[in-house]
């Protein structure tokens, strides 16, 4: 339970993969951050863009001898960013700017993680509020910290849910009450599970759906209503898995009669289908790529089985491991895939699905049945044949 500051945490969950594209041309200002800081004179104020690959200068500026700073620049719109004060990581701040925000800070440097005074935009007194509240829970961990080894890790696990509620219960009130503010990027984690599904509150679901669905509205198209939305199904398919494997457990069944896990992603039209909207179907999961020979080798078979077993109640739910969607949809149309379930989240091989899943290959399939648990796996070609009309002469 190692104490992590909350900015690395959230660029891990926060991070698209890509970076802002580099440019010669000159870029038109469309943001400010000003204000005074007492105690920081002459050092250097830098706003930071997050990436997988750290931190990347936006705008940097220097704290006049009376404690002011301005500075100016261009982002590429709604995200998280850091203003940071000289080189040290002890005095960085979050900041979820958006284009056209003018922000004033107020603060000494002494005081600047704990009382910023962050004000000129719509998310500025959530900041505040969260601020206080994460110092205290930063002061509580580091005591946890030095407790290692004093402690069982269960006594730790309550201890730490305990420092931690506060923070999580301002966070879940907030982005109910203001689901497509800014802030609640990192208000978001409250709500996620950080050690597993056995303490967590599976309540915490439909909060997050809130934002989603007020960010997909609001900042559609955006990078980071994207991640929202991948952060929602990714954590909602774990959680199914999680739900499956306990139950398993206690029922001491096998893998082969285990519900498949949730699976919720966008078909080519933008719109969610979920695998679990065709219960009461016998499915035939299939991973598959367009960029994958051996799959589109197959798709005759699967066109062919689809056509023969539709009205017995056969269904198929084709998932890509595409990157480009352009080559997903052309290969739907040249196979004449004319099954409606066809999916993707666009990530490829980094797809969490793999991990959900288990399968190292593509094409992978997976049969199941019309209570959604797991028939078999594998099958193609004479081998799904044969179990297809196995299932459908009983």
């Amino acid at each position: 339970m190692k104490y992590i500051p909350y900015l690395f945490s959230l660029l891990l969950l926060f991070s698209c993969g890509s970076e802002p594209e580099v440019t010669e041309e000159k870029l038109t200002d469309n943001f400010s951050i000003s204000g005074s800081i007492i105690g920081a004179e002459n050092m250097s104020v830098t706003l930071e863009a997050l990436s997988q690959n750290g931190s990347i200068e936006v705008a940097q500026g220097k704290i006049a001898a009376n404690g002011s700073f301005n500075i100016k620049g261009n982002i590429p719109g709604m995200g998280i960013y850091q203003l940071r004060i000289g080189e040290s990581n002890d005095k960085v701040i979050p900041l979820t700017l958006v284009e056209k925000d003018n922000v004033k800070i107020k603060t000494t440097y002494n005081d600047y993680m704990l009382t910023p005074n962050v004000s000129g935009t719509e998310w500025s007194s959530t900041l505040n509020e969260y601020m206080v509240l994460f110092a205290t829970f930063a002061v509580g961990q580091q005591q946890l910290n030095a407790m290692q080894g004093k402690c069982s890790e269960d006594e730790l696990m309550v201890k730490y849910l305990s420092i931690k509620k506060p923070l999580d219960d301002f966070s879940r009130e907030k982005m109910t009450n203001d689901p497509d503010n800014p802030f609640n990027i990192i208000l978001s984690t409250a709500a996620t599970p950080t050690s597993g599904f056995k303490d967590w509150d599976p309540k915490n679901l439909d909060v997050l759906k809130v934002v989603s669905d007020a960010y997909n509205k609001r900042y559609k198209g955006s990078p980071i209503a994207a991640t929202m939305e991948n952060q929602l199904m990714q954590i909602e398919s774990a959680y199914n898995e999680y739900l499956v494997a306990e139950s398993g457990n206690q029922a001491g069944t096998t893998n082969e009669s285990n519900m498949a896990p949730e699976i919720a992603m966008k078909n080519p039209e933008g719109k969610v289908i979920k695998l679990s909207s065709l219960r009461g179907k016998v499915v035939l999961l299939d991973f598959w790529a367009s960029w994958c020979g051996p799959c589109r080798r197959e798709s005759p078979n699967v066109v062919r089985l689809y056509k023969q077993y539709k009205d017995k109640g056969f269904s198929v739910f084709s998932v890509s491991l595409d990157e480009d969607a352009a080559s997903w949809k052309q290969a739907i149309a040249k196979d004449g895939l004319i099954w409606p379930n066809h999916v993707s989240d666009l990530m490829g091989w980094k797809t969490p699905m793999t991990q959900l899943y288990q399968f190292e290959s593509i094409p992978h399939t997976v049969l199941i049945d019309k209570e959604g648990k797991i028939i078999a796996t594998g099958l193609r070609g004479e081998s799904l044949e044969q179990k297809l009309k196995e299932i459908f002469s009983k």
